[in-house]
């Protein structure tokens, strides 16, 4: 195993800061390796529901905390321009004192915001070409003090960035990405390969993990990549969680959750990622997992 087992955990910016901020320190206190969060205008799911700023969140949550890393999980390209958003991770890597990881995707054709504030909703082919695009311009503008590009959607001419980041070459790179054509931009451009399943069974979604890590693998080959190079993370969705008023089906048991998670990392992958519970109930066990069940997984990998 190339990469160290890692686990993160996906605090959600829907409540107060104070509220979000307390969950951003309860997660560090555990001993996490990693606290992420969302960036959308709004909850897609619900949107009149608090929403706070992604970017904001974590230049505050840098500031409050010293030890855990922190990323974006995933920011969205059509809200930002590329050299805006290395802008803001070139600021909160400082902030942090290099503990940022820029976390990218293509965006949610379905979310709400593109009417609300009258941003273009690309369609599917074009949205990924773009991206392309866009992750070649944020690496290029975070890992160079001058930098220039022309492509179809997006254009830098000698664009400088100074100071450089705390983190050499630049901060570490996470794609989100599901479909091929997202797979081979990770292959190309990503020290992270980030996905999920949506799969209404956990056998289902396993499966269809496998197909994917099948696929990043030889779309690392095809470009001469060795696929170890390529950090794999995953996050565990629970398709009942909603319905079940946000009680997530791996914090119902120690055993469960060794079970479920031990069967995703025999698919290679390096990062866990886990949602955190809003139920208060299943604190107590996420508090287990984190000081007793996760060093005994990292002791055996």
């Amino acid at each position: 195993m190339t990469h160290p087992l890692r686990f993160q955990v996906l605090v959600l910016p829907n409540a107060p800061w104070d509220e979000v901020l307390a969950r951003v320190r309860y997660v560090e206190d555990l001993g996490f390796d990693l606290v992420t969060t969302a960036d959308h205008f709004v909850d897609w799911t619900n949107p009149a529901v608090p929403w706070l700023e992604a970017w904001t969140v974590l230049a505050a949550a840098a500031r409050e905390t010293t030890r855990i890393r922190l990323a974006t999980y995933v920011s969205q390209i059509p809200l930002r321009h590329p050299a805006l958003l290395a802008r803001q991770a070139l600021t909160v890597d400082h902030v942090s004192g290099g503990r940022l990881e820029v976390g990218l995707g293509s965006g949610l054709s379905i979310d709400p915001a593109y009417d609300m504030i009258g941003i273009p909703n690309w369609e599917p082919k074009e949205r990924v070409a773009r991206f392309g695009e866009y992750v070649e311009v944020v690496s290029r503008l975070l890992a160079s003090e001058r930098s220039s590009y022309e492509g179809r959607y997006y254009r830098i001419q000698n664009a400088m960035m100074n100071p450089r980041p705390v983190q050499q070459p630049r901060p570490p790179i996470v794609i989100a990405a599901l479909s091929p054509v997202m797979l081979r931009h990770a292959a190309r451009h990503a020290d992270n390969w980030n996905s999920l399943s949506f799969a209404q069974s956990f056998d289902k979604q396993l499966a269809e993990t496998a197909e994917r890590v099948a696929r990043v693998d030889d779309a690392c080959a095809a470009i001469g990549r060795e696929p170890e190079s390529l950090r794999r993370s995953y996050l565990m969705f629970d398709p009942a969680a909603r319905a079940a008023g946000g009680r997530l089906g791996y914090y119902e048991s120690e055993g469960r959750f060794v079970d479920m998670v031990g069967r995703i990392l025999e698919l290679d992958i390096s990062e866990i990622g886990l949602y955190f519970p809003v139920v208060p109930d299943q604190r107590p066990l996420f508090e287990r997992i984190a000081r007793d069940v996760i060093p005994r997984l990292k002791a055996r990998r």
